[in-house]
């Protein structure tokens, strides 16, 4: 172990006893940062925004096509199940990470404290792929609700939106989320509290009405749940894969609620139990949204020319036979997609702000901000606001910019929990997580760590690949491109001005 690592092992000693004395304030300060912000989420506050972020219903419904391109049922169903089983490990191995070092500072502080040697650099590396996935992850939310909004009008009408009135819906969506964020941070809590009773309600509802009319009709179980069709997406036997970016795309964002550390009492315990509980509890009432879908689905080559590509309210439509039970039923998806934009906005601005603190961006000083009237970070959810409208005239170039940016966040998020995870397991051995008052145990913890790394590894080829072959410009997915491009932009200023200023997160040395 190096000076480095022997220095902060002390210091979190000190951190755990304050954590456990009900003092995070003190924890925070051993770790070399100041309390900025107010401490007003517990456990299970935390929990249901982690559970807004996920969204099930909202992410389920704005990536569905992608299911249909998987081969239906096999992969709506069967991919459920695995995609939650390999996340929840996912989730696992990240919570051990939280418990050790409970700060917004998340993947890129765990990174420093464990790597050694190279820890500055690897550390900035870490931290703006883990913004890049903040960023992008935010602005597939935002973007798939307005997609989400001009598909419900068109059930009424032959309307289609056009690229600009798209964006022009997306842009209104971006500055609202930034008003409730900038403005309502001490009702957020209970925002998210909400969120969680409408989802369950919803999801509830839609089971109900659409299983009772069946207009497309009802599929035997081993249809409903077995029926898979190869021929769609043009990858053959290989399409199942292509059906598992809406589940990866709905828990891939868990590990930002970590970015919330500092508003949590007792972060050290409550940050990685409501990151334990995420998946399971929003996998299991997951399958009352999707296995009704799977029961009732229409003709799957009906569904591939949906209006504005947008599948749920096509499905909805014929499904109740009605357009009133479709605007309806759609309507109660798009008030959690509104709840998930609150809450995802919210932590990427926390992360934004982090970065800022530790001068891992430009204009740190302005970005570190915190308002002392809101106690929200004011400048750093500007930011995340305006670069999301800036990436979102992406859109008008490429009809597949939405799955590129859906592709780009599960690319960078897992590449963000990749090093921690890697640098606990490999180069740690796992000594650090150990001592975390929340850990998995050796055993358990390891097998989890590798099954996280393993499942992070595939993701990386599966969604930097097109959905449909064969690929055109237009349909290309420029996942890799937008990827690459950010990264560059990060390198560059690392050359040219961060390097000079970014020391990486503090450490405290404890005295004697």
């Amino acid at each position: 172990m190096t000076d480095i690592d022997q220095t902060y092992g002390k210091s979190l000693s000190k951190a755990e006893k304050a954590d456990q004395q009900d003092d995070p304030d003190q924890a925070l300060g051993s770790m070399g940062y100041t309390s900025e912000l107010r401490r007003n989420r517990s456990m299970f506050t935390l929990l249901f925004q982690s559970l807004a972020i996920a969204a099930v219903p909202f992410g389920e419904s704005t990536l569905f096509m992608q299911v249909i391109y998987g081969g239906g049922q096999l992969s709506i169903f069967v991919g459920w199940i695995m995609v939650c089983l390999l996340d929840q490990c996912m989730a696992m191995s990240l919570a051990e990470l939280a418990s050790r070092y409970p700060t917004s500072a998340g993947p890129y502080y765990w990174s420093f404290q464990l790597s050694g040697k190279h820890s500055k650099l690897l550390s900035f590396v870490t931290a703006w792929i883990w913004l890049i996935g903040n960023w992008t992850v935010t602005l597939s939310v935002n973007f798939a609700f307005a997609g989400l909004l001009v598909a419900t009008v068109s059930i009424y009408s032959n309307w289609e939106a056009n690229d600009w009135q798209l964006l022009l819906v997306f842009y209104a969506i971006c500055i609202l989320a930034f008003v409730i964020c900038g403005f309502g941070n001490r009702f957020l809590p209970m925002v998210d509290t909400i969120c969680a009773g409408w989802t369950i309600m919803s999801m509830i509802v839609i089971m109900i009405v659409i299983c009772i009319p069946a207009k497309a009709g009802r599929h035997d179980v081993a249809t409903a749940l077995g029926y898979y069709d190869s021929s769609l997406s043009g990858w053959g036997k290989f399409s199942f894969f292509i059906g598992l970016l809406p589940p990866a795309f709905i828990f891939c964002a868990i590990g930002m609620i970590t970015s919330m550390s500092e508003e949590v009492r007792s972060p050290a315990t409550k940050v990685p139990q409501a990151l334990a509980l995420c998946v399971p509890v929003g996998g299991i009432t997951g399958l009352f949204f999707v296995m009704p879908l799977c029961f009732t689905l229409p003709d799957l080559t009906d569904i591939l020319n949906a209006p504005n590509g947008q599948p749920i309210p096509y499905i909805f439509h014929r499904v109740t036979g009605t357009r009133e039970g479709a605007a309806g039923l759609v309507s109660l998806i798009i008030v959690t997609g509104f709840f998930c934009s609150i809450s995802i906005t919210n932590a990427a601005s926390r992360t934004t702000w982090a970065l800022a603190r530790d001068k891992a961006i430009p204009l740190s000083r302005l970005f570190s901000h915190v308002d002392e009237h809101f106690h929200v970070p004011i400048w750093a959810l500007g930011l995340v606001t305006v670069v999301q409208m800036l990436l979102g005239l992406i859109n008008l170039g490429s009809t597949s910019a939405f799955t590129a940016f859906v592709s780009v966040s599960v690319f960078a998020l897992a590449v963000t929990y990749a090093i921690p995870i890697s640098l606990s397991l490999f180069v740690d051995r796992r000594a650090e997580v150990h001592k975390a008052p929340w850990h998995c145990g050796r055993a358990l913890g390891t097998t989890v760590n590798i099954i996280s790394l393993t499942w992070i590894a595939f993701q990386l080829v599966l969604f930097s690949m097109p959905s449909v072959l064969p690929v055109t410009p237009v349909s290309m997915n420029y996942a890799s491109v937008v990827f690459v491009g950010l990264t560059v932009m990060a390198s560059v200023w690392y050359i040219i001005h961060a390097r000079k200023v970014y020391i990486g997160p503090p450490i405290l040395e404890e005295s004697d």
